[in-house]
């Protein structure tokens, strides 16, 4: 982002950390401003960057870089200096504060539109200020909350609610029925019917092309705050808590319960009837077959717990499942 988008007058390091109840120093120029926003590598005297690398990579990024204000970690201040006409600012999450300050200069008013090439379920109930995409297809029992946005051909087959500011992307599919079936002594195959439903808490974001499959007795929940990447598959009756992160290619199994703000790496896999706790960590590629109790860390096939072997320093890790707790006050 090179031209001025962060307007004429500029911003400064205490309009950027505002509104955020975070710890912070500044050192360097007070009359340094910002108009833009840069990778650390790539940014101008102009530009508002960020480094979240410490020790001798982090020392290195920003010395090296030419960044007007950077964010940088706490555990950086007194081994690097800002260069004359430029300011750094220690923060716990140097990344933390500068998605905040994007979000909060960039977010654009959002456009309420319903596609005419959406086809809606005259059973389907839409809030005020949502947007729907082309050739979506919202079907019988929906019920859409305020301000939620769903992209292009998306698919609620049927009985799905979902909350108010959601984000659904392009080829979501929900509410369509599960994988379940019971076999007749003759080995033929017949349907478990599913009568549940889908239900999406508020502020959820769900990526392209992962699929939600709705409750057969009971229902498939996704609580509030929970961001689920693409190609995630959520089988049927699956409890999913608040603030939970599934990253791209997981599949979490039928009747599986997971807590709240817990992480779940690229292409995990939990088997179906397990119980995932609060706050806990499955590696990428993991096969979690057991229970997991809350705060835990799981790798491998069959995942077990990797917790008593993970540096208790790292807390890049433990910022991912919300286990880490800062106790430092403002200086």
């Amino acid at each position: 982002m090179r031209t001025d988008q962060l307007g004429s007058e500029g911003w400064d390091a205490e309009s950027i950390v505002s509104g955020l109840d975070v710890n912070y120093r500044i050192e360097g120029d007070i009359r340094k401003k910002v108009r833009s926003v840069s990778a650390i590598d790539r940014a101008t005297k102009n530009d508002l960057s960020f480094c979240s690398s410490d020790g001798e990579k982090g020392a290195k990024l920003i010395s090296q870089s030419k960044a007007g204000i950077i964010l940088c970690k706490k555990n950086m201040e007194g081994l690097v200096r800002p260069k004359p006409d430029a300011q750094l600012v220690f923060v716990d999450n140097p990344r933390l504060v500068f998605v905040h300050f994007m979000n909060r200069i960039y977010k654009k008013k959002q456009m309420s539109w319903i596609s005419p090439r959406a086809v809606i379920s005259k059973t389907a109930n839409i809030g005020t200020g949502c947007y729907i995409g082309d050739y979506t297809v919202i079907g019988d029992s929906c019920k859409i909350g305020d301000n939620t946005v769903i992209y292009d051909r998306v698919s609620l087959v049927q009985n799905c609610v979902i909350g108010r500011n959601c984000v659904i992307q392009s080829g979501v599919t929900m509410g369509a029925d599960g994988f379940a079936f019971e076999r007749h002594e003759n080995g033929e195959l017949e349907r478990f019917p599913h009568m549940g439903r889908v239900i999406i808490g508020d502020n959820v974001e769900i990526f392209a092309n992962s699929n939600i499959v709705r409750g057969s007795l009971s229902d498939t929940v996704i609580g509030d705050g929970t961001k689920i990447d693409a190609l995630v598959h959520i089988a049927h009756n699956a409890i999913i808590g608040k603030n939970c992160m599934i990253i791209a290619g997981s599949v979490v199994g039928g009747s599986t319960k997971i807590g709240d703000s817990t992480w779940i790496g690229i292409n995990a896999s939990l088997k179906n009837k397990i119980k995932i706790g609060n706050n806990v960590i499955v590696a990428a590629g993991a096969c979690v077959i057991n229970d997991v109790p809350d705060e835990d860390i799981v790798a491998g096939i069959p995942a077990k717990s990797i917790k008593d072997k993970v540096n208790m320093s790292s807390y890049d890790l433990f910022w991912m499942a919300g286990q880490k707790k800062s106790s430092t006050e403002k200086r």
